[in-house]
C-alpha cells in the first residue's frame, strides 16, 4: 500500500484538503486529508478516532466498492502513518470519488463533504438492523469552527450538521435521509484561558446557523441533482 503526497491545496478557510492517491490490488484509490494541528477538539461517529477528544488530523479515504476488511480503524491508523499523519487523529471512509468533494464556508464555518448514495434510504425503516455495517457508500461530512463549544454544543453541532444534510438531499431531489453508513465530523477549537466557549449550536443559534448553512452548501455541491 503505497500514499502518494502531492503538493498541497492552497488553503481556504480552516479546511485546507490535501488530496491524495495510492494503489490498492492494482486500482487507483484517492484520500482528502486535513492536518489540523493541536489545538482542536472533536467529536466523531468515524470508525477512527471516534467520540470526543482531542485530534490533529481528519482522513477521508476512498475504499474499494468489494471492501471486506474487518480491522477498518488498523487499516485508516496504517493510511495515516503512510501519509505522515503523526498523532490522534480521525479516520474516515467511503466508496465515492472523494475528489469530487464539496467544499462550503460560511461566517468563519468551513465544511467539506463527500457523497455516495448508491445505497440510500430512509433511516426510519422497516428493515431490520444488523449488527455489521452494510457494504460502503456513505455521505462524509466535516465541519470545522473557529471557537470553542462546550460537549452538549458539539453533539448539537452533529444534529445540525445531520438536518443540513437531509435538507440538501431531499432539495437535490434524492428520496432519502442519506446512507446507511454516513458519518460527521465536527471540530471547534480548543478551549484556552479567557476564550468564550458556546454552549449553543442548533440551527438557529449563531454558529449552528452557520453549520448548517456550510453543510447544506457542502452537500449539495458534493450530491448531483436527480435528473
Amino acid at each position: 500500500m503505497t500514499a502518494i503526497i502531492p503538493p498541497p491545496r492552497p488553503a481556504t478557510g480552516l479546511l485546507p484538503v490535501q488530496r491524495l492517491t495510492r494503489v490498492e490490488d492494482g486500482e487507483r484509490l484517492h484520500s482528502l486529508l486535513w492536518r489540523a494541528g493541536d489545538g482542536w477538539r472533536v467529536i466523531s461517529s468515524a470508525v477512527l478516532g471516534g467520540g470526543i477528544g482531542e485530534r490533529s488530523w481528519v482522513l477521508n479515504a476512498q475504499v474499494s466498492h468489494g471492501y471486506q476488511r474487518t480491522d477498518p480503524d488498523r487499516y485508516l491508523t496504517d493510511l495515516a502513518r503512510d501519509a505522515g499523519a503523526p498523532g490522534p487523529g480521525v479516520g474516515l471512509m467511503t466508496a465515492a470519488d472523494v475528489r469530487a468533494y464539496g467544499h462550503a464556508y460560511d461566517g468563519g464555518v468551513d465544511a467539506v463533504a463527500t457523497a455516495g448514495l448508491g445505497v440510500r434510504g430512509w433511516a426510519a425503516s422497516p428493515a431490520e438492523g444488523t449488527a455489521m455495517a452494510v457494504r460502503p457508500g456513505t455521505i462524509n461530512i466535516v465541519v470545522a469552527l473557529p471557537v470553542a463549544l462546550t460537549d452538549a454544543a458539539l453533539v448539537n453541532a452533529v444534529a445540525t450538521a445531520t438536518e443540513a444534510k437531509v435538507q440538501a438531499l431531499v432539495g437535490a431531489g434524492y428520496d432519502c435521509s442519506g446512507t446507511p453508513t454516513d458519518a460527521v465530523c465536527v471540530a471547534a477549537r480548543s478551549p484556552r484561558p479567557g476564550d468564550e466557549v458556546h454552549a449553543f449550536a442548533g440551527p438557529r443559534s449563531l454558529w449552528g446557523a452557520r453549520v448548517a448553512r456550510a453543510v447544506h452548501q457542502a452537500v449539495c455541491a458534493a450530491a448531483r441533482p436527480v435528473t
